[in-house]
Formats: structure tokens, C-alpha cells, sequence
């Protein structure tokens, strides 16, 4: 029970560029694990986010796969989850968020509320995952702070609650106040160090001389107009996610995020219960449990393998136990689990409810796979998606066959992206949910496995799994759209319909067949 009382797992979430891979280098920093904080993009410091660890995110200054690290701070063992913000990897988030207890939204103080900051909230709010808001670059010219609220609690439909307060902003900015622990927290622009720490009773005098009387003054009407506007903090609002608390900061500067981490290490949610299909799984049962909510390729470039991501629900994961993945029916022991720090890894032997162990995947994992000590249980929610955008890929260097195939298959097993082949020509066509996707495969195929492929063009609508109960229908389906007939990675049947009116009327024309537009049904 101790281990599952000081167990905090969360992602950090947001809109590209808002600062998520910046805040979580800075909290890596307060937690000790790293000394110098690196950046997502300077040419002056030359070490890159601890975060970033694919070449192409150095290159880019962009996060395209979600790191696992975990660190501890006073008594409480932290796991964060680093997400990507941009929509193309969306998928990678989604399934980010059924594996954690709480999230951290950061919101870019200038923009305000951004789109993808929209859709992966409703996410949140569809698991009623509880979430604390991050303010940014408070030491850039924004939006007022008010305006902020006003605009978190329309757009992401939430009540907020202020837990701090900036005093002014941009070039103006001296600091935040923080209500939450009742000090003052005075700003001087450093990347490495951390600011220090007032005690002022804000009625005193010592607060002009502090932050001068105009300031100060600004600060006594907002504090006042704040408890005028919002309700008192409660915890248990915030932890049905009825409320969310706001912070201001700038995480660039290492400006009001430890009072973001002592504040969140006291009130976030430690592990919850678990759906399954079955039952509800409680993290204080003594059976071990846990699923694969992420697969990845190449995590050290030395070993051409593959490392399944999975989340421990309840009992305790042993080293070398036997345990039974519940979809092949087989008996498995894992001799090397291991822990996270992006990419460096560490082997453990035992892990608690809420912990994400690393576990060696020689292809016997898909994602939502279940592990358990015996009971049959599937947990649910992890979504698949359709593919938009298609593309045929094609080998442009004939001596290198075997590994674009290797290449090509453990790219598709993280889920990335879907492979298609064709029935008519026997091509390979793969498809995507954005543009960027296939600009990441093409690269990683080059550099992690010395493969080059080319895209050709193919013009698609949509991707339809089909099922159906009369064998007769399903064999006429077959025959009159042959040229459109695919296979998927699992051997299941997929109609390529390249139209939507094409589509409306294979639906119309054949009554007892079902169209799926993702792959788990």
C-alpha cells in the first residue's frame, strides 16, 4: 500500500511548441535525475531535451514518440509521460492518456488555447482524468491572466481555481505569488538555477519595496478579485475533475515550476482502478495485472529490437515470475524488464501499480495486449483509428529487400501507421493519419535500419474493415470490387474505397455486410 500511496503517473500535454518537452526537462532537473537541462531548440546550447532522444526529433526540434521517465522527488516516486503536441502523432497521445492517473496541460501564455490543446482535453474529460494548467512564457508579452481563465473555462470546459499569480508579464515580469503556500516567488532569467523564495505577508509594506507600489498594489486587486470570483481550492473537486488549478510560470527560465511539482505531488491522484471488460481491476489487489499501451522500435540503436510499453494496474510485477498474456494463451517470463530515462534504461526487479516497465518484444506483443497471472481479463479503451492519407511504398534500393521488410514491420507494429496490400498487384500501400507520418517512416527506415523506400501517389478515401455473416454477399463484395480488395497486417479483409460516394453506395448494395472504420471491433 506504501508503494501505491507514493506512485504519481502523468502526461504532460499541449498544442506544439506550448513548452511540454521544456517543462518536463525542467522537472527532470528538480528531480535530480539530470544536472544541466538541455533545450528543445538552441544553437548555443548544444545538448538537446532529455526527452527528444530520435534523431529526427534533435533535427526538428520536435517530439514525435512519447518518452517514459521516472524519478523521485521527496517521497514520491514520479513517472512522467512526455507526449507529442503535434496532430500528426496525435494517436501516440491518445493512447498515452489510458495508461496515466492525471495529466499536466500547458498552455503558451501569448496564444491562449490552442486546437489540439481542445482535442486532447476531451479526451481527458471522456476518462475524467483529472488535470492541473501550466500557464508559460510568462516572461513574454501575452494575454492578460484573466482573459486566460476566461478562455480555459469556455474552451476546455472546466472550472479553474488560480493557485498562483504573476506580477505583470514580458519584460515587466517579477515574479508570481503563490496562493497556494501563501509566499513570493521573485523572478531573475536564469536557464540552470532556481529563483528564490519570499515569506511576505501581502498587506505588509515589505511587499512594495519587493516588487514596487504599482505592483503591488495590482496584486492586492487581483487577489482580492480572485477570491471574490472563485470558489475556495477543494482537492476532491479537482480529483473528480470537476476543477482544474492554474499555475503561471515560465518553464525556459525554471520559473514556478517547482511550486507546479510540490503543489501536484501532494494533490494528484496516486494509481486508480482499472476497466476491463470484465470487472473493475483495483490497484491494491495482490494478482499482478497490466497492458501494452505503447510499442517501440530501436530505443538503443546498438539492438535491433523492439521494447513493449507496459502499465502495471495492480499487484506487483516480478522479475522472471511467469505470467500469462492473455491473447496467445501462452505462459511468459521476462529476464530483463526494465525502467526508463528516455532512452537510457535501467533492469529493475519489481514494479508497483502505476509503474511503466520496458519489457523485450520479439514480436509476440500487439498494443492493448493484456498480462496476468491467469485470470482472463481484457482492458479496454485503447483506440485505433482510420488512416486518411495512403500512399504506395516501394523499394529503391533492391539489395537492401530484407531489411525494408524487417523495417517496415516493426515500424507497423508500434502502431504508427497501418500496412495494406493489395489483392489485385500484390503492392504495399500504407496509410496515415498525417503527412509528417510519412516523413518520420521514410527517415527512420534510412537511419535505424539502412533501408530506402520511395512513396507513390494513390489516390484513396478511406480504409473499411469488412465482416459479414452471409459467406455468399461477402464472396460477390469480393469479385465486384476485387481491384479495391486489401489485406491488413493481421490477414483481415479491407475495402480501399477511393470515393465517398463510392462508398455510400458499396453500403447501399450490400445490406448484410459491415463496414468498420478502425481496426478493433
Amino acid at each position: 500500500m506504501n508503494e501505491i500511496e507514493r506512485r504519481r503517473t502523468f502526461a504532460i500535454i499541449s498544442h506544439p511548441d506550448a513548452g511540454k518537452t521544456t517543462l518536463t526537462e525542467k522537472l527532470l532537473l528538480f528531480g535530480g535525475q539530470i544536472q544541466v537541462a538541455g533545450a528543445v531548440k538552441s544553437n548555443k546550447i548544444k545538448k538537446t531535451a532529455t526527452s527528444d532522444w530520435m534523431e529526427i526529433e534533435k533535427q526538428r526540434g520536435i517530439s514525435v514518440s512519447t518518452s517514459v521517465m521516472e524519478f523521485d522527488y521527496k517521497d514520491y516516486k514520479v513517472n512522467i509521460l512526455d507526449t507529442p503536441g503535434h496532430q500528426d502523432f496525435a494517436e501516440d497521445t491518445f493512447r498515452t492518456l489510458t495508461a496515466v492517473d492525471s495529466a499536466i496541460i500547458v498552455i503558451d501564455g501569448a496564444k491562449g488555447v490552442e486546437a489540439q490543446t481542445r482535442k486532447l482535453m476531451t479526451v481527458c474529460r471522456m476518462r475524467k482524468t483529472p488535470v492541473i494548467v501550466f500557464i508559460n512564457k510568462m516572461d513574454r508579452e501575452g494575454k492578460d491572466p484573466f482573459d486566460l481563465l476566461d478562455e480555459v473555462e469556455s474552451e476546455l470546459q472546466i472550472k479553474v481555481r488560480p493557485l498562483s499569480w504573476p506580477i505583470n508579464q514580458g519584460a515587466r515580469f517579477k515574479g508570481v505569488y503563490n496562493i497556494y503556500e501563501e509566499n513570493l516567488n521573485l523572478f531573475t532569467p536564469n536557464k540552470q538555477m532556481v529563483t528564490e523564495k519570499v515569506n511576505v505577508d501581502i498587506h505588509s509594506s515589505e511587499l512594495e519595496e519587493r516588487v514596487g507600489e504599482q505592483d503591488a498594489e495590482k496584486l492586492r486587486e487581483d487577489l482580492e478579485m480572485i477570491d471574490g470570483v472563485y470558489d475556495a481550492f477543494d482537492v476532491n473537486a479537482y480529483l473528480e475533475a470537476e476543477v482544474a488549478p492554474v499555475f503561471f510560470g515560465s518553464a525556459l527560465n525554471n520559473f514556478g515550476v517547482q511550486e507546479l511539482l510540490d503543489c501536484f505531488v501532494e494533490i494528484a491522484p496516486n494509481p486508480r482502478p482499472t476497466t476491463a471488460e470484465e470487472r473493475m481491476v483495483q490497484p491494491e489487489e495482490p494478482k499482478f495485472t497490466g497492458f501494452i499501451f505503447k510499442i517501440t522500435a530501436n530505443i538503443d540503436p546498438n539492438h535491433r529490437s523492439c521494447t513493449a510499453f507496459c502499465k502495471v494496474c495492480s499487484g506487483k510485477f516480478v522479475r522472471n515470475a511467469p505470467y500469462l498474456h492473455v491473447r496467445n494463451g501462452k505462459t511468459v517470463r521476462f529476464s530483463s524488464p526494465t525502467q526508463f530515462m528516455a532512452q537510457r534504461k535501467s533492469t529493475i526487479d519489481e514494479a508497483y501499480p502505476g509503474d511503466i516497465v520496458g519489457l523485450p518484444d520479439n514480436g509476440i506483443f500487439k498494443i492493448g495486449d493484456t498480462l496476468t497471472e491467469g485470470e482472463q481479463l481484457h482492458f479496454k479503451g485503447l483506440p485505433s483509428f482510420s488512416p486518411e492519407m495512403f500512399k504506395y511504398i516501394e523499394n529503391a534500393d533492391p539489395m537492401k529487400t530484407k531489411q525494408l521488410e524487417k523495417g517496415i514491420n516493426q515500424l507497423m507494429d508500434e502502431g504508427v501507421a497501418q500496412l495494406f496490400i493489395n489483392q489485385f498487384n500484390n503492392r504495399k500501400i500504407i496509410g496515415t493519419v498525417g503527412q509528417l507520418q510519412f516523413e518520420v517512416i521514410q527517415y527512420r527506415l534510412e537511419n535505424e535500419y539502412n533501408a530506402k523506400c520511395k512513396w507513390e501517389p494513390i489516390s484513396l478515401y478511406k480504409a473499411c474493415w469488412i465482416e459479414s455473416d452471409d459467406e455468399a454477399e461477402l464472396d460477390a463484395f469480393k469479385k465486384r470490387k476485387y481491384q479495391y480488395m486489401a489485406k491488413d497486417k493481421e490477414g483481415r479483409d479491407v475495402f480501399l474505397a477511393d470515393s465517398n460516394y463510392v462508398l455510400q453506395m458499396a453500403q447501399q448494395d450490400f445490406k448484410h455486410i459491415k463496414f468498420h472504420f478502425t481496426s478493433e471491433f
